[in-house]
């Protein structure tokens, strides 16, 4: 079983950034993908970004590509989203999710474990 705590997330003015960290604890943190999703209100959760297992592939979002970047520490047992540029549009609540998948998934049904979110607004 593996425990996922995610901190970082606030109020942010738009063009400014956040990084959001994910720490994990239970498992071994370095044979799962992670990745980060978001769900903002009356929407469905959509998919941010992923890194593999090894930390040698990342993909994102289009929405988010060149303004984002995830990235993990393995001897740290943690996955950070560095958001950058941020807008209105990025305001939802983050999820970080670990999938047994060493590729990770761009869907959240490729995802075993999930934090319980952090919340991040970014005002106009």
């Amino acid at each position: 079983q593996v425990q996922l705590v995610e901190s970082g997330g606030g109020l942010v003015q738009a063009g400014g950034s956040l990084r959001l960290s994910c720490a994990a604890s239970g498992g071994t943190f370095r044979t799962y993908a992670m990745g980060w999703f978001r769900q903002a209100p009356g929407k469905e959760r959509e998919f941010v970004a992923l890194i593999t297992f090894s930390g040698g592939i990342s993909n994102y979002a289009d929405s988010v590509k060149g303004r984002f970047t995830i990235s993990r520490d393995n001897a740290k047992n943690t996955v950070y989203l560095q958001m950058n540029s941020l807008k209105s549009e990025d305001t939802a609540d983050y999820y970080c999710a670990a999938s047994r998948l060493q590729s990770g998934s761009f869907s959240a049904r490729g995802y075993d474990y999930w934090g319980q979110g952090t919340q991040v607004t970014v005002s106009s």
